[in-house]
């Protein structure tokens, strides 16, 4: 007997899901039975937070939805957290959870794992959160969530399956086959021949480029057909190599970039939300810019959520970018504006920068040159915060990190093993603060499980050094930020890593020279980073 388990990993692996993140317990455990045999991995992390953040880096990495079974009650609130940072990213996650079963839902007695109202908390981290209450259900709602995953914008989706439910019989049900999944929406013509007027008579275009521009293969020449700098943001970055002339990966609210926008007359908005996990709060108000305004998005409320366009493009911002080349025939501009004002803001991000950033911004370069084929996942830290600041990126989607947005943190560890999953081939470092660290540490196991190589760079500045400084700014006494910091050379020894401790430059380019060998913990003291001379 095929029972309701058994046909959703053949649904799943139909679809081509090829591994699932994910703890088994009491209320999932036909989920495991049906997984048996299966043509699918699964990967077992210490905390379910920890599966959707492992979930998130093979989804930033493959490009595909990152897959977790979790159980009722505390599964789901302990990966709310990881769903909440892949919402706010549009990164595609499918969260498959269990429910108490009928007669026992929000029933109040105290039933094992009891929520009040799962669902509806699920849907505040979701596109969607849906109960299956009939076998029949289960295949056309995975295909609602395939079809946002593919053509929508990407957010997690959550379905959750009544325990007792899972055991039903399906057999009568026709066996599962590949979604015919819709394509992402292509642009009017009408409205690429409108945009490609405005850009063409432009004196000084401008190309906004977030996270939804990943796959916009083609920018760089329509950027150098226009003569327009590209301002990545930071789920943006690589769009541009960072050494194009026109490429501007520097924050949003550093002064150069809204002094930019103001100057420009057409911008181009390709996948971004022009919100405040880019700008902060430095975003110039829309009756400040001049500019005509053309705004490129899969989500329609989010094309009308902010500044309001003067041209809306509900459409892949790949398939615009595309089109729009086709539209704007000719020579590249003559370098000018757009590389003048480019290179005197990435000069003027960098000058600007506290000494701690800039060490934390050589780092990341010093990666970047030893391994520029290389996945780095970021957690919020000094580093990372000076990449958000002005890092280049390696290649469209090599870098990603939780410090804007939903800002979470213990994300880069299981973001870097699921990143290493994704991608066998590459190699795979993690960034993370000792702070940050301690909150996913116990996934430094699942890692030696996984039989990955993953190079984890730990900035330690001893506590929440960057929350002290902040509170010390304000008038605020530092409390509760000096924690204890553990010997995480023991710890690495205990979990089976590796481990070395970097206090300068010339030795972090030392460490990073030879390929890896096995797992690593190379710990840099903020500290004596600082103190080192020479470069």
């Amino acid at each position: 007997m095929a029972n309701l388990a058994q046909r959703l990993v053949e649904i799943l692996a139909a679809n081509g899901v090829q591994v699932v993140f994910g703890i088994p317990g009491v209320h999932t455990v036909e989920l495991y039975r049906a997984l048996d045999g299966a043509p699918i991995r699964h990967v077992t992390p210490r905390h379910e937070q920890g599966a959707g953040f492992m979930a998130d880096g093979y989804a930033r990495a493959s490009g595909k939805p990152g897959v977790c079974f979790v159980i009722t009650g505390p599964g789901m609130t302990n990966i709310a957290t990881a769903m909440g940072q892949a919402y706010g990213d549009s990164i595609p996650m499918l969260v498959i959870s269990t429910v108490n079963s009928a007669g026992q839902i929000g029933s109040g007695r105290g039933h094992l794992h009891e929520m009040r109202d799962q669902r509806a908390m699920a849907a505040t981290v979701s596109a969607f959160s849906h109960t299956i209450l009939d076998p029949a259900e289960l295949e056309p709602v995975l295909a609602r969530a395939f079809a946002v995953f593919a053509s929508a914008r990407p957010r997690p989706v959550h379905v959750e399956i009544p325990v007792a439910l899972l055991r039903a019989d399906c057999g009568a049900l026709p066996p599962p086959r590949p979604f015919a999944l819709p394509q992402p929406p292509a642009p009017r013509p009408e409205a690429i021949a409108e945009a490609a007027a405005i850009l063409g008579a432009a004196r000084r275009p401008l190309i906004i480029a977030g996270g939804g521009a990943r796959q916009a293969a083609g920018l760089q020449a329509l950027a150098h057909r226009l003569g327009a700098p590209v301002h990545m943001t930071v789920n943006g970055r690589g769009l541009l190599p960072a050494d194009d002339p026109l490429a501007l990966p520097v924050t949003g609210d550093f002064p150069g970039i809204p002094a930019l926008i103001r100057e420009a007359d057409a911008i181009l908005a390709l996948g971004t939300e022009l919100g405040p996990t880019d700008f902060a709060d430095c975003l110039p108000g829309r009756a400040e810019v001049a500019a005509k305004l053309i705004r490129v998005d899969l989500d329609p409320e989010g094309l009308m959520r902010g500044w309001l366009p003067d041209l809306a493009l509900l459409a892949d911002a790949g398939l615009v970018v595309q089109a729009l080349r086709a539209a704007l025939p000719g020579p590249d501009a003559v370098p000018g504006w757009g590389t003048e004002r480019a290179a005197q803001i990435r000069a003027g991000a960098r000058a600007a920068m506290p000494p701690v950033l800039a060490a934390g911004l050589a780092v990341l370069e010093d990666l970047a040159r030893a391994w520029p084929e290389a996945i780095l996942a970021g957690d919020s830290c000094q580093p990372v915060y000076a990449g958000c600041t002005a890092f280049g990126g390696l290649a469209p989607g090599g870098w990603f990190c939780s410090a804007t947005g939903y800002g979470t943190l213990g994300y880069a560890l299981p973001a870097a093993i699921g990143a290493a999953i994704a991608c066998p081939d590459r190699p795979v470092f993690g960034l993370i603060g000792d702070g940050g660290l301690q909150f996913t540490l116990a996934e430094l196991g699942s890692a030696v499980e996984v039989g990955c190589a993953i190079r984890l760079i730990l900035w330690n500045n001893s506590g929440y050094l960057e929350i002290k400084r902040y509170m010390q700014q304000a008038g605020i006494p530092p409390l509760g930020v000096d924690i204890f910091t553990p010997d995480f050379a023991a710890i690495a020894a205990g979990f089976g890593w590796q481990h070395s401790r970097i206090g300068s430059r010339a030795a972090l380019q030392a460490a990073l020279a030879g390929p890896p060998k096995g797992n690593e913990v190379i710990e840099i003291d903020e500290a004596e980073l600082l103190a080192a001379p020479g470069p």
